[in-house]
């Protein structure tokens, strides 16, 4: 790529905030039997709680008038309407229609998929979510980057 070309174009920035909640949750599917949950899941089967840390990234070109690939004070209000307010100091699988109302198992995994999704549908045109890295626990650390097999 020339110079030249390379002055066209926008650079291309990843932002991302951390923000940290207390959730609690239980991992049983209604799809197993009492025995299977409790196989499945373990401990994870009684309701537990974690203090959940959550890696947002957002990408995107940097706008030549304000130098920014979106204010941060924008994405704050997007993370405390979406994320906050549904998952801080909740009961994921009570308090939480998407969970409760779609037989969704709170793992960490879904938690991960249902960030995503809340905060994927405010973002402005200009801006793409790159991944969500949610750490349930200092060793267990989950990422989704909104891809599908």
């Amino acid at each position: 790529m020339s110079s030249t070309d390379r002055q066209s174009l926008k650079p291309l920035v990843y932002l991302t905030r951390i923000e940290k909640f207390c959730s609690a949750h239980r991992l049983n599917s209604r799809a197993l039997d009492v025995q299977t949950n409790s196989q499945t899941y373990g401990k994870c089967n009684a309701v537990h709680g974690h203090n959940y840390t959550a890696e947002i990234t957002l990408k995107g070109t940097v706008d030549a008038i304000t130098g920014m690939v979106l204010d941060i004070a924008v994405l704050n209000e997007i993370i405390a309407q979406t994320v906050m307010k549904s998952l801080d100091h909740k009961n994921i699988d009570e308090d939480v229609p998407y969970f409760r109302d779609n037989d969704i198992v709170s793992t960490a995994e879904n938690i991960s998929v249902y960030i995503w999704k809340v905060i994927a549908e405010r973002l402005p045109p200009n801006v793409t979510l790159d991944s969500i890295k949610l750490h349930e626990t200092d060793k267990n650390v989950f990422v989704f980057r909104g891809e599908y097999a």
